[in-house]
């Protein structure tokens, strides 16, 4: 078996998400099986069992706070539109969790330690809604609005929800609202002031503590995404001082007496403890919490004061780690060979200066170079291991990701750079870059393959259209490829980014959802395409595909489409693998790498 196909195969573990109140009890993601499930984890006795199994798997779960109930959503083969269900934690037979809503796409969940759930849903007729759920009572619905809006958190005694809501109409900058569970306001925080300003907020969660209403909000006063302490009922905004550059986010430690700070800074990140039982401001109340370099995915502050934390880098695979020294959670089985580390790229483009990472093979360039653009927008590359650029190494490519305007990490400017002139922006920003491996020695200039997923997909066909002597071969994945057909028939959220991004609707701003659809740019494509598309995806729909795909037959263009029973991307690890595979061998009909490869 080669490398690339093992560290697909190698089975992984996520970050253990543990009960409030029972912290032995713990719900984790593996792909132990083959594909993406649930699995309960008894601490005290080390049992192990896997609580989901469905055919295209499951992710989307969390525990109750007394660890005896598995809350999962459960959707039709990954269209994310479906319910929520539960089981109990030592196992037994699924049942409907909030038995009186009807399916939706999921706005959030809380869970109390009443027994009540608050659950926030979305559907295309009904826009937002947000319900209280209590044990033997009908569903009570105490929230609606057409704009997007969902759950944020619920206080620990339950007796206040915190609500994100763009009902301003800029999805990009939510608002906060805290309501008691009758719907009634307590208080309201909207630094869009009614969105004639682009700032957000976001919930971070309220203090792990009875009778307390501090709720940890994030925001962008100064330029970037930090935390700052909310009391709704005192009407009291405490500012924190942590001054590291980069975009912070916080959760609290169990006891309510310290933050645990995620510090996000050049595509790496790193944690620190930031001590709130001390009054002032005393920068020696931050202290770092020892981790490798590399990027951390996801941490959580146990009862003794550990932290655990998924830890990876470019060059070597994701571990569950603890400041205790020990890896938390070590899966049986073949182990995911190593990569390449990534190098640093900064390039100076037309909006500012953009940050690349670039991953190349052994030997001497230049190489035939894979641009594998990022998803999102709103996301950023980072010094993580991926197994899809190692595969791309492993054959003879270097490998080049773009954190173009609109990626995160950078500060807000550089995120919200992406309004009005969408796709046309990102192109900019890739094409510096291009122009830099080129240059630089690393790009063979005639092997140059532009590739993504998602909102990469959609660049990857826009660019083909736009720059059509740039690429010799184009990948798109689940992409945005018809942008007025695929604004009808998404899923309304999406629908509201849109509005926000674009500025409208295509009836009100035809012009600019033309100038950034790459259907507009079919004709113009040059290079041979590959696109995959899952049938079931309601971000980037199959229709919208299928009529680009009819443009380029008519020209009789070379291109190849493969759909699958799926949605936006599969968690089934055979299929993810047969469709790098599939990548892998259109790319080197048209592409070749070095003698080596050919061999």
């Amino acid at each position: 078996m080669p490398d690339w196909e093992k560290r697909f195969r190698a089975p992984r573990i996520g970050l253990p998400e543990w009960a409030e109140d029972a912290p032995d009890h713990s719900l984790f993601v593996s792909n132990a099986t083959g594909t993406f499930e649930l699995y309960a984890w008894d601490r005290a006795t080390g049992g192990q069992r896997q609580a989901t199994d469905r055919p295209n798997g499951t992710t989307d779960g969390t525990l109750s706070p007394d660890g005896e109930w598995i809350w999962w959503f459960s959707d039709t083969d990954g269209d994310e539109f479906g319910v929520w269900m539960r089981q109990p934690f030592a196992g037994g037979t699924d049942e409907p969790a909030a038995p009186g809503l009807a399916a939706s796409y999921p706005g959030g969940l809380a869970i109390g330690r009443d027994g009540s759930a608050v659950i926030g849903r979305s559907t295309d007729d009904e826009g937002s809604t947000v319900h209280v759920i209590r044990p033997g009572e009908a569903p009570a619905e105490i929230y609606r609005h057409r704009e997007s809006a969902g759950v944020g958190d619920l206080s620990h005694d339950g007796s206040l929800i915190a609500i994100e809501h763009t009902e301003h109409g800029d999805a990009m900058h939510s608002a906060i609202r805290v309501v008691r569970a009758d719907g009634s306001t307590v208080a309201e925080l909207d630094d869009t002031h009614g969105g004639t300003e682009e700032l957000g907020l976001s919930v971070m969660g309220f203090a792990p503590v009875d009778g307390d209403a501090r709720l940890l909000v994030g925001h962008q006063r100064r330029g970037r995404w930090e935390p700052m302490i909310w009391d709704p009922l005192a009407g009291t905004e405490t500012p924190l001082a942590i001054d590291l550059p980069g975009d912070v986010g916080a959760d609290w430690y169990p006891d309510g007496s310290a933050l645990l700070v995620e510090h996000e800074y050049q595509a790496r990140s790193e944690l620190w403890r930031y001590d709130l039982s001390e009054p002032g401001q005393d920068p020696e109340r931050l202290t770092r919490v020892d981790t490798p370099a590399g990027s951390v995915s996801g941490a959580t502050a146990r009862p003794d004061g550990t932290v655990e934390f998924l830890w990876s880098s470019a060059a070597q695979p994701p571990e569950v780690r603890s400041t205790s020294g020990k890896v938390v959670l070590d899966p049986p089985g073949m182990k995911a060979p190593g990569s390449v580390p990534v190098t640093d790229t900064w390039v100076e483009g037309p909006g500012g200066t953009v940050h690349a990472l670039v991953q190349q093979p052994a030997g001497k360039g230049p190489f035939p170079t894979v641009f594998d653009i990022h998803g999102g927008p709103t996301w950023h590359d980072s010094d993580a291991f991926a197994s899809s650029p190692a595969a791309w190494v492993d054959h003879g490519f270097a490998v080049v990701r773009v954190n173009y305007r609109g990626s995160t990490g950078y500060g807000r400017a550089w995120t919200d750079a992406l309004k009005h002139r969408v796709g046309l922006i990102e192109l900019e920003d890739i094409a510096a870059v291009r122009e830099w491996a080129v240059s630089s020695g690393l790009a063979d200039p005639e092997r140059l393959v532009l590739a993504g997923g998602s909102w990469g997909g959609y660049l990857t066909l826009l660019g083909l259209g736009m720059q059509p002597e740039a690429w010799a071969v184009g990948l798109a994945a689940v992409p945005v490829a018809d942008y007025v057909t695929a604004y009808n028939d998404e899923m309304e959220a999406l629908k509201a980014m849109d509005r926000t991004l674009l500025g409208g609707t295509p009836e009100e701003v035809p012009e600019r959802f033309e100038a950034s659809s790459p259907l507009t740019y079919v004709d113009a494509v040059r290079a041979p395409v590959y696109i995959s598309a899952g049938v079931n995806d309601p971000r980037c729909p199959i229709q919208q595909v299928e009529n680009y795909v009819q443009r380029l037959e008519q020209r009789s263009h070379p291109h190849e489409v493969y759909r699958y029973d799926a949605g936006h991307g599969s968690l089934v690890v055979e299929e993810r693998i047969k469709q790098v595979r599939l990548e892998l061998d259109f790319a080197q009909r048209y592409v070749k790498a070095d003698a080596r490869d050919d061999a």
